[in-house]
């Protein structure tokens, strides 16, 4: 077996009095597609945010790829990580966020081109290149010289996935990339991201409450309450035959809800 892409040992996070994670340990394996979901508030996000390094850690470690994320080894110990550290780090991660966050007063193209010129150097024509082959995977090259405000969210959303996959990434990240758009436009986002999942060797993270798409993208679920993964398993399993009440508890409310799955 190979060593794990990202491994996650005994790590804590907590904002003030409130614990978020609680000795939480997981890997995830090169090229593993995992869905993590469960109710909000149970840690799902934070998880994705501490890897990007957008939020820092309490306690325990972090290793991607082999190397410590929030610390560096320094004379046989492990202090924590400057910030050249997390800047080498962060390069082999993206991240897809709910809310797109794309630059309104830029084009698409310039979107998608700025990250790979800025933090590593790449020519403009070589980032420009790039970024058109892919907008065109995304369904956006016809958009390229469009403002992020003539864009429906979906369109939105699909520029946002394009703009993370131009730093060329090893491992990806999506927080509800779907929660914040019309029902008719979420297909749309799912289409690219099933494309991504079957067409490239990439690991990816998913936070979904989508899930149908989560039982066909994912090759492992996670379900999480209270900071802790309470069930996981193949996604059959987790969805059909889930073992743990709290599990059980949560799908059948999912299915009241209406959602299929």
């Amino acid at each position: 077996m190979p060593p794990p892409m990202i491994e996650i040992d005994k790590v804590c996070k907590s904002f003030g009095d409130f614990q978020v994670l609680r000795d939480l340990s997981f890997t995830v394996a090169p090229g593993e597609k995992l869905a993590l979901i469960g109710p909000s508030g149970s840690g799902k996000t934070t998880i994705l945010r501490i890897l990007m390094t957008l939020e820092t850690i309490n306690s325990g470690h972090i290793m991607v790829e082999g190397d410590h994320l929030w610390h560096k080894p320094a004379n046989g110990n492990l202090m924590p990580a400057d910030e050249a550290h997390l800047h080498k780090m962060r390069a082999k991660i993206g991240m897809v966020f709910q809310l797109f966050n794309l630059f309104p007063h830029m084009t698409v193209l310039r979107n998608v081109t700025l990250a790979p010129m800025l933090t590593k150097n790449v020519p403009r024509k070589e980032a420009e290149e790039r970024a058109m082959s892919l907008l065109n995977m995304v369904g956006m090259v016809d958009k390229a010289d469009a403002k992020p405000a003539q864009l429906s969210g979906g369109q939105k959303q699909r520029v946002a996935i394009a703009r993370a996959l131009a730093l060329q990434p090893k491992i990806m990240l999506f927080d509800e990339v779907t929660s914040a758009l019309d029902p008719e436009l979420v297909e749309e986002v799912l289409t690219v991201m099933r494309k991504l999942a079957e067409e490239t060797d990439m690991t990816m993270l998913l936070v979904t409450h989508e899930m149908s798409f989560a039982h066909d993208f994912a090759d492992r679920v996670l379900f999480f309450d209270g900071g802790r993964i309470v069930e996981e398993g193949p996604p059959e399993q987790i969805f059909t035959d889930p073992k743990q009440e709290r599990t059980q508890a949560f799908l059948k409310k999912i299915i009241a809800a209406g959602q299929r799955i």
